[in-house]
């Protein structure tokens, strides 16, 4: 049965935030991508592997930059078409993470809230998605408890507008190599470890401000991948000649 839901689970390309109507380890002294041993949904211990160097490019390593947006320290800026994450800090910082992005992840712009946070979070296909892909998702129209073979991740952030679920999620990943690129489905997700010290670190009532695609452009300095690969400094995405990704 575990190993049925994890080909399921793979099988979804990672479509843990569908929109609806309404291995190999790394060595181990990687910092904070180094394996870790969690605790489970009913406290059993999981273990996390090492994400692999060749996965840890200096886009997709988290770390700490300038920052000159608008938004007040504290909260989370998604921005789907540069492919980052920030946690802005105090005096002019942020904490950059790199993220995997679904096309549901470019549905949703503007502000929300956090108001839910889940480790080891369960998932449950829309009943949409049970009727249009019953071969697919007919298995799991039950749910999928949390743990590796979740497309979740390790943990979730639920962002909530006007008191209404959003369906729109910050959540870890089951396929480490994803992070940093254009995927068919889902919405924002991270290394494993990356969403845990987040999910740590910010309480529930954190804003969050998602960029449309001009925010995106507006903004000096930040790289955006191509379909072809190449990358383009986010303010000429539409007009640069494109240069290779080293």
């Amino acid at each position: 049965m575990r190993l049925a839901s994890l080909m399921l689970a793979m099988g979804l390309g990672l479509a843990a935030c569908a929109p609806t109507p309404q291995t190999t380890t790394a060595p181990a002294d990687q910092g904070v991508y180094g394996a870790r041993t969690d605790s489970g949904p009913n406290g059993e211990p999981i273990e996390i592997h090492a994400v692999r160097p060749a996965y840890l490019t200096e886009s997709n390593r988290r770390q700490r930059v300038a920052y000159n947006g608008p938004e007040a320290p504290g909260t989370i800026v998604v921005d789907p078409y540069a492919r980052f994450l920030y946690h802005v800090l105090d005096n002019g910082e942020a904490m950059r993470f790199g993220i995997a992005v679904g096309q549901a992840g470019k549905n949703f712009q503007g502000n929300a809230t956090i108001r839910r946070k889940q480790a080891w979070p369960s998932w449950t296909p829309t009943a949409n998605m049970v009727r249009t892909q019953p071969e697919l998702y007919g298995p799991l129209k039950g749910g999928l408890r949390g743990g590796v073979d979740n497309p979740l991740g390790s943990r979730a952030l639920y962002l909530y507008r006007g008191g209404r679920d959003t369906m729109y999620r910050i959540h870890g990943t089951m396929d480490p190599s994803s992070v940093g690129k254009a995927t068919s489905a889902g919405c924002i997700r991270l290394f494993n470890q990356d969403i845990m010290d987040l999910f740590d670190e910010i309480p529930n009532g954190t804003p969050v401000k998602v960029r449309t695609p001009g925010e995106s452009r507006a903004l000096e300095g930040e790289m955006i991948q191509q379909p072809n690969g190449y990358l383009v400094p986010a303010n000429q995405v539409q007009t640069a000649a494109a240069t290779p990704a080293p």
